[in-house]
């Protein structure tokens, strides 16, 4: 059984493998393979705003004091909160409860190790062989070697004053009006509290976690509200984040929809301006568009791709000495600052770029062309790569040759959800739909 996928373990709660029993059995091969890393012999756990992050907590926590470790608690924070604490404390590693953008019901776990990187594979490979077995797992600690547990109170206003740093000192905010939609999730306080801090005029929405609303109808997958709040109050950005806050979408002033392409693509060109880009370069995904491509290198930056998934991305600019990369879905990574996606830095780096610019938004991302492209998520009860469906190659081949070298297709299936996305984008609105739907439909009936 695999359970780690691109993105930590991640399921329905109480099914397996979220459930109480095997979440304890995580936390004790976690304390078991991570003991004595960094002679600390300290775990920092923090969560998003889900109901069941209490029980997956406790659960967690259990396993790991069991084996011998320490737990720090810090509660709800962002995900790259527990990135930056985890290094800043000198951590042996740091857990996230948290199933990102996926709705309530879901939960799931992801660990940072003590540099504040996402755990390599093969440390990941050695945690689940211990998961699975029962001999090992019985070498408990006893006594006064069991671990204890501690709470962080003052964790948030660490992370909130470290955000505040990653722009030069004494710059601030005024005359910005700001919309954030905070998804009733992790950032729900982080966000509003360093932009009201640095002087911006906050409309803060969807900040009243109850621990089923998170992600329901808002946030970065449900922008409408946000948009019309923007109109509304006549602000000049609206900022939405996700449920675990490690990326961020937006909307220019007139209610356009500004997404991880475009912030790229503006951020790395102020970057390379201002001397700060390393290597003059960007590292994305497959998934970003040609658009982006072509504006940057009308810039002097090379673009470089890797497959979908922060990890990757992250994992190219490791190997490269690259500081500046990100997805088209929002996770956008500064390595000068953070070691994973950070919603509120991003967030906070793309006002700042407007206080400095002193133009509309629409005006610096219309700058950025964009090719027509078309996602299309279809749920499946069949794991199956579809690289290994000759039917979905042939219709791939098919639409390849439609394209004529105006486009690209990608179909692959989510590393987080049973799903299949399919991307199409090409110069042509009118091809980009007829190749989408003839995808779609050999895809569905591919996976019936």
């Amino acid at each position: 059984m695999r359970l780690f996928g691109t993105d930590g373990i991640r399921g329905r709660v109480n099914s397996e493998p979220m459930t109480p029993d095997s979440v304890l059995r995580v936390g004790m091969a976690a304390a078991k393979v991570l003991k004595n890393k960094h002679g600390r012999n300290m775990v920092l756990i923090g969560k998003d705003t889900r109901l069941s992050g209490y029980m997956i907590e406790s659960a967690l926590t259990s396993g790991i004091c069991s084996m011998g470790m320490n737990v720090i608690l810090v509660g709800p924070i962002p995900t790259p909160g527990i990135a930056f604490l985890t290094r800043a404390l000198r951590l042996d590693a740091g857990i996230v409860i948290s199933a990102s953008h996926n709705a309530f019901d879901d939960n799931g776990i992801k660990f940072f190790s003590g540099d504040g990187f996402k755990l390599p594979d093969d440390i990941e490979a050695e945690m689940e062989e211990l998961i699975l077995d029962e001999g090992r797992m019985k070498r408990r600690s006893y006594g006064a070697h069991i671990g204890k547990a501690f709470r962080l109170d003052d964790a948030t206003g660490r992370y909130i004053e470290y955000i505040k740093s990653t722009i030069p000192r004494g710059e601030n905010l005024e005359g910005l009006k700001v919309v954030v939609d905070s998804a009733h999730g992790a950032a729900y306080k982080v966000t509003p509290w360093v932009l009201r801090e640095l002087g911006a005029e906050v409309i803060s929405m969807n900040d009243r976690p109850d621990g089923v609303n998170i992600n329901q109808g808002c946030g970065s997958l449900h922008m409408e509200g946000m948009i019309n709040a923007v109109v509304k109050h006549n602000a000049n950005i609206g900022i939405a984040h996700d449920g675990d806050a490690d990326r961020t979408l937006f909307c220019d002033e007139n209610g356009r929809v500004v997404d991880g392409d475009l912030i790229m693509g503006l951020l790395a060109a102020d970057m390379k301006k201002n001397g700060q880009l390393n290597k003059d370069t960007v590292v994305s995904t497959v998934m970003s568009n040609l658009g982006l491509e072509n504006y940057l290198k009308g810039k002097g930056i090379d673009m470089l791709r890797t497959q979908v998934g922060d990890k990757y991305v992250v994992g190219k600019m490791r190997e490269g000495g690259y500081n500046f990369g990100g997805e088209q879905s929002g996770h956008i990574v500064f390595f000068d600052h953070n070691t994973t996606g950070d919603g509120p830095i991003t967030a906070l780096k793309m006002l700042y770029l407007l206080k400095k610019k002193r133009r509309k938004l629409s005006e610096l991302a219309g700058k950025v062309k964009l090719y027509p492209q078309v996602l299309e998520n279809i749920e499946v009860s069949k794991k199956k790569n579809p690289e290994t469906i000759p039917e979905v190659q042939k219709a791939i081949e098919k639409v390849n040759e439609d394209l004529k070298g105006r486009g690209r297709v990608l179909v692959r299936s989510s590393g987080t959800e049973p799903k299949v996305r399919i991307m199409v984008e090409a110069d042509s609105k009118t091809l980009v739909k007829s190749s989408i739907d003839h995808l779609s439909k050999v895809v569905k009936k591919a996976y019936k």
